[in-house]
């Protein structure tokens, strides 16, 4: 095609010849082994846990060797386009602790490789597809939607490949002549790729995750700029990862099917392709099935899921490492107290098939990585939960910074030799310190015993109560309230003779405990006791008999 005819279908006085690009973004100065790796999402304002999931390989690839993590958005589609929706994808990132090096609405230094949205980088894709259009490998089509329309129905009827190539590309050939006529009576056109391939053709192709896989030819003409001007998502993103010096490009399995149009797309422009890593897709189980995780159907496939819930993020890091790297949990058991951004990732330890995302395990997780917290920073990551995500009561409660503390080493076991795991989440978290609170204290009267028993116990409990006693004066308080009542004051005896008592002491407790703290699980209940107060616990014991 003729210079003046290209000008005439790409029409931008902004254009730079290709070379002057090359030394606006030259190759990046980095270590040996350094990788440059990329997020691109559209600026739809949801990112869910594949996002996340694929985030955090690219973050540790490039943090891991000394490599840039940047942030590009791919604002092709502006029909898509919410407002707030790149901000929204920098702080969810940034509250599950990965950071951008540089990137679209990130302040930073290395930002020398921008525009990183791509509506605003216009003038370089029309460079290279004017370039494309005079070296006869992409040429205009004018082909209307009806028009497409009927030749995927002919294709389908016939049991035929979709697409618009070979005999279906029905603008591929035509004159420049004719060319020049339609877009001067003023017809829309796109720019397609004119393939070069042959999908009788198969090559390998190395996956940096799946390894060899092979690969058919990309013989779809493709379209590469849109009728307004604006590149598909192929065109711009091979573009700019070349330009932005993108070394490696971690995404979904899904894309796989369309490797071909950007293996073929790299090589017409003339491109070293970035390696290609392709992530599998996560799974859960279903009624005994695996299948994968939907954004419709599964809450927890919503990263604000995690939020909402208070998970915390280090926990919910935690254990998609352990989906990616197959090595981390091993690693993770020799260095407990090390954080995971020091284990070494690779790519090569991610797995090759579906990986089984278990909410179960990640509450494990959690739990663990809660215990390991300070109560200080527990208090701090419940606070920050209950601001959010908190009722009223919830925050009028949580201003006792002082009164929360003493719960929260109570629940944890702070001082013990071993620290209880009882705290998942911040919203179950919460609300394990409910009945803490006279506002929110619903008790369960679930007795074992009979109103009569029930009252004795509680009422000869009361009158021996004494705030100031230790554990040890406490319970033998409690044994002898039992003892006064019908029950074993030492388990031994109960054993040992069942039939002479109605029950054993720890059966006595547990009708105080549920008086005092409406269940019959519940943390040491003589700190509750002195968490509470001798007036409360008072009343709780008075509150509690049957009437």
């Amino acid at each position: 095609m003729t210079d003046k005819l290209a000008d005439l279908l790409i029409r931008d006085d902004e254009i730079l010849p290709l070379e002057e690009y090359e030394r606006m973004y030259p190759p990046r100065e980095l270590e040996k082994g350094a990788l440059v790796t990329r997020l691109a999402p559209s600026p739809t304002g949801f990112i869910h846990l594949g996002n996340l999931y694929s985030a955090l390989a690219d973050e540790r690839l490039a943090h891991s060797t000394g490599g840039i993590f940047y942030l590009r958005i791919e604002d092709t589609d502006e029909k898509r386009k919410v407002e707030g929706a790149v901000e929204s994808v920098i702080r969810t990132l940034r509250y599950f602790g990965l950071n951008f090096d540089e990137g679209a609405e990130i302040e930073s230094d290395l930002n020398r490789y921008g525009p990183y949205y791509q509506r605003q980088r216009a003038s370089v894709y029309h460079a290279f597809a004017r370039d494309l259009l005079i070296r006869d490998l992409a040429y205009p089509c004018f082909c209307t939607e009806e028009d497409l329309a009927k030749t995927r129905e002919y294709q389908s009827e016939n049991k035929l490949n979709t697409g618009y190539y070979g005999k279906f590309a029905i603008c591929r050939n035509l004159s420049e002549e004719e060319i020049r006529k339609r877009v001067e009576e003023g017809k829309p056109y796109v720019i397609r790729l004119k393939s070069q391939g042959d999908a009788e053709i198969r090559h390998t192709f190395t996956d940096r995750i799946k390894g060899e896989i092979t690969v058919p030819e990309n013989d779809q003409d493709v379209v590469i700029l849109k009728s307004d001007g604006i590149p598909t998502y192929h065109f711009a993103h091979a573009i700019d990862d070349h330009f932005m010096r993108t070394s490696m490009v971690i995404r979904g399995e899904e894309w796989l099917a369309s490797l071909p149009i950007h293996i073929e797309l790299f090589a017409a422009l003339g491109f070293q392709m970035p390696a290609y890593g392709h992530t599998c897709s996560l799974l859960k189980n279903d009624g005994g099935t695996k299948r994968k995780l939907s954004k419709r159907k599964d809450p927890e496939c919503s990263l604000d899921y995690y939020r909402k819930e208070g998970y915390l993020p280090t926990a919910v890091m935690k254990y998609l490492m352990t989906v990616l790297q197959s090595n981390f949990e091993e690693w993770e058991r020799k260095n407990p107290e090390t954080p995971y951004t020091d284990f070494k990732f690779s790519v090569g330890k991610m797995g090759k098939s579906g990986a089984l995302f278990d909410l179960d395990k990640l509450n494990d997780v959690s739990k663990d990585e809660i215990a390991k917290l300070s109560s200080e920073d527990i208090y701090d990551f419940l606070n920050g939960w209950v601001g959010e995500f908190g009722s009223e009561t919830d925050r009028e409660h949580f201003k006792d910074r002082d009164y929360i503390l003493r719960i929260i080493r109570l629940v944890t076991g702070e001082g013990s030799k071993k620290r209880r795991k009882d705290i998942v989440t911040a919203s179950q978290g919460v609300r394990l310190f409910d009945y803490f609170f006279d506002d929110a204290f619903r008790p369960e009267y679930s007795y074992r015993f009979c109103e009569g028993t029930v009252n004795a116990v509680l009422d000869g409990f009361a009158k021996v109560y004494d705030p100031e006693d230790d554990n040890n004066t406490w319970f033998s308080k409690v044994k002898e309230v039992a003892a006064a009542c019908g029950f074993a004051a030492e388990n031994s005896e109960y054993k040992a003779n069942p039939e002479k008592y109605i029950g054993n002491v720890s059966d006595c407790a547990e009708i105080l405990r549920i008086a005092v703290a409406g269940s019959p699980n519940s943390p040491d209940l003589c700190t509750i006791m002195n968490i509470l107060g001798r007036e409360r616990s008072l009343k709780r014991l008075s509150d509690g008999k049957l009437k």
